[in-house]
């Protein structure tokens, strides 16, 4: 997800994938615990584009 992108999106739309992407965070840390995680590079993926969101969230005038 580029930074970009998360710019031109509402604070709704960003509220909800910040949502989607800690509950795929969530999953991902239980495939791992569990040994079923094949793509070990989505975990480090999912983190960054949860900091991108939180810091354009921080970014954005509050309305």
């Amino acid at each position: 997800m580029k930074a970009e992108n998360i710019r031109g999106k509402t604070a709704d739309e960003l509220a909800d994938d910040l949502q989607k992407l800690k509950k795929e965070q969530f999953n991902l840390r239980f495939q791992k615990a569990s040994g079923q995680l094949e793509n070990t590079a989505r975990v480090r993926q999912v983190r960054r584009d949860i900091a991108r969101i939180k810091t354009v969230m921080r970014q954005q005038p509050a309305s």
